[in-house]
């Protein structure tokens, strides 16, 4: 072997040895809305024995789930209900919050981050969301008060926070809420060295004609014109969108967290099947852990949440929602999962079968069955505040009839998502809408399409 050759020799097996040695860090959200689901310690013997999951995050405060975690060097993400978000402006209830869900379980179980109510600014509840940046500013001092040094507050949302994102160069928070909520939500972050997190679903923006860009599959990718940038995938894109509309406001130097991001094994679209939930995830995986980044984020890496750790079979809603999981509740894998399971190994479980909806088929918004009337009213009033024309729900209008609430907010919300760019997220009204194929058009009431 010549002298010039143990150089390269060298380097390459350098490279080789980082490669195999590379930690595929990755997170899942664990719901538990399921009356077949194992006991939270079989849980967490699982993850630690049989995957590479290093965190997961949960829905409340499960004190069950907190016990379980104990020990085992998991981090764990535990989130704020809602309805407790006003309360806990008050700093005397905060302090009561973190010694009742926090302190008797810290630091036994690794708590990471607390989440501060979920995608609330879809509740449309202006004086809730007024009360969440002061929220998470109490909760952090009595964090502080108790002791609690290494538990970072922050608050998840969806991309239904942007009023633009394309291109991804012209991301912009939403008007009214960008310098009232999220410039100050920012700045607590960074002071606080907390992290913004968002929930980027590229599932949402599927279609068959942009299937490999959602997918991460070989395509011709979609250009910004403004950065001369050319997208090759959908979660770049929308990830980018979110750093622009922060750099906008002066906060780039801010980390983002994934919370939430998946693919459903079975819907009532063509969309939903194990062969694309395995290909979007085991990319993902690969792409957040590369190092690679994003075009306006180079080199970075991001801490993700899967959704979710389980297929959940009493969530309500459509099927999508009872088939997002990973796994089956006896922890047998719902697909191939090899850069999750240890050893690289996962089995791949049985194809469900779906009932397609065509590809072209058109959706409207209507209200989920079971809504409540107030919530429904809030839609109305929110809509009607917005630019869509509501004057066909009022007296004398095409649609006024039947005069009810639930009718009349039929009308508005579907406006809304059809003027909106007809996003799945633009049907979610706090998660009291849903997406219909059949045309809801009733007598001169004419829908739009």
């Amino acid at each position: 072997m010549s002298a010039a050759t143990l150089p390269r020799l060298s380097a390459a097996i350098f490279l080789l040895l980082q490669i195999s040695t590379t930690v595929f860090a990755i997170g899942v959200n664990y719901g538990t809305l399921g009356n077949n689901l194992r006991p939270p310690a079989e849980v967490v013997n699982f993850l630690k024995t049989k995957t590479k999951i290093d965190r997961v995050k949960i829905f409340d405060t499960n004190p069950d789930i907190l016990r379980a975690f104990a020990g085992s060097g998991i981090l764990v993400t535990v989130t704020v209900g809602n309805g407790e978000i006003p309360a806990l402006g008050n700093l005397a209830f905060a302090r009561a919050w973190v010694a009742e869900h926090i302190a008797p379980f810290h630091p036994q179980t690794r708590i990471h981050y607390i989440a501060v109510g979920n995608e609330i600014i879809h509740s449309n509840d202006k004086p809730l969301i007024a009360r969440l940046v002061p929220a998470m500013r109490s909760l952090h001092r009595a964090l502080v008060l108790a002791g609690i040094w290494d538990i970072k507050v922050t608050s998840p949302h969806s991309l239904g926070i942007l009023s633009i994102s394309e291109p991804p160069s012209m991301g912009r928070f939403r008007r009214g809420y960008d310098r009232a909520i999220f410039g100050p939500m920012l700045q607590f972050l960074r002071e606080t060295k907390a992290p913004f997190m968002v929930n980027p679903y590229p599932y949402f923006g599927y279609s068959p004609k942009m299937a490999n860009y959602v997918l991460f599959k070989p395509n011709r990718g979609i250009y910004d014109k403004y950065t001369r940038i050319t997208y090759t995938n959908m979660f770049d894109s929308m990830m980018d969108a979110i750093y622009s509309a922060m750099k906008k406001l002066g906060y780039a130097d801010i980390k983002i967290v994934i919370g939430e991001t998946g693919w459903p094994t079975n819907c009532d679209y063509i969309a939903c099947s194990p062969d694309n939930a395995a290909t979007f995830n085991r990319n993902l995986v690969w792409h957040v852990n590369s190092g690679k980044g994003t075009p306006l984020m180079p080199n970075r890496k991001f801490e993700t949440y899967l959704f979710g750790l389980f297929n959940e079979n009493l969530k309500p809603g459509p099927t999508a929602e009872r088939n997002w999981g990973l796994f089956q509740p006896d922890f047998t894998p719902v697909y191939n999962l090899p850069n999750i399971m240890l050893g690289g190994r996962g089995r791949r479980g049985r194809r469900p079968s779906p009932t397609p909806i065509a590809p072209s088929a058109k959706k409207w918004c209507v209200p989920r069955s079971g809504a409540a009337v107030e919530a429904l009213q809030k839609n109305i009033d929110y809509v009607c505040s917005s630019k869509v024309d509501c004057r066909p729900i009022q007296a004398g209008g095409a649609c006024f009839l039947p005069n009810d609430v639930r009718s009349h907010a039929a009308y508005v919300m579907n406006a809304y998502y059809q003027t909106s760019g007809r996003h799945d997220y633009n049907c979610d009204f706090g998660q009291t809408g849903v997406l219909t194929t059949v045309n809801p058009s009733h007598g001169g009431c004419v829908y739009v399409s």
